[in-house]
């Protein structure tokens, strides 16, 4: 039987204009790398952004890994009220190993932590981890770092005007 995968979920939201993301860390479709996982080094990947719209008031970023064996995938790292002229992340700022911009919001992840949480699929095929940032018609969503995923993505989806996204790959044997 041929292996399902799950839709991407920005595929199912409604269709908004897209920007490039860049990282120096992670490329679209190739494999993430160890010090990027859960039992390397936990280091949230450099991200990089460039032609969101001008009416931008902050951006959001998030990864997601939709392939997880929960039904729901799995939340990884949600970072928001990011300020509208911050266009970059440095690598390990939501792991707490460099800053994050001033005012930025790192909300819980489905480990139940505030952060980075990396990579860590059970054993079998890649999963796609999907980087996104969300740039947003707020200034804020009003929420606090104990947001759950679920509450996060809720307020996203109405306030996204552009995302950008790059979609890495991992998997363990």
């Amino acid at each position: 039987m041929a292996e399902k995968k799950f839709p991407n979920p920005y595929d199912v939201l409604p269709e908004v204009p897209s920007f490039e993301v860049t990282s120096d860390d992670i490329s679209h479709g190739d494999e993430v790398p160890d010090e990027h996982v859960l039992d390397g080094e936990n280091l949230s990947p450099h991200l990089s952004w460039s032609g969101a719209p001008a009416e931008t008031k902050s951006f959001a970023v998030t990864c997601f890994d939709p392939d997880a064996p929960t039904g729901s995938g799995f939340w990884h790292w949600q970072v928001i009220d990011i300020p509208p002229d911050v266009t970059e992340l440095p690598k390990g700022a939501g792991s707490g190993k460099a800053p994050l911009p001033e005012g930025a919001i790192q909300t819980r992840n489905d480990y139940g932590s505030q952060g980075y949480g990396g990579c860590a699929p059970p054993p079998g095929p890649e999963h796609r981890y999907i980087f996104a940032v969300h740039a947003l018609d707020t200034d804020t969503l009003g929420l606090g770092e104990d947001a759950t995923p679920a509450s996060v993505g809720f307020n996203l989806s109405g306030h996204t005007i552009a995302r950008g996204l790059v979609i890495p790959t991992y998997a363990t044997s």
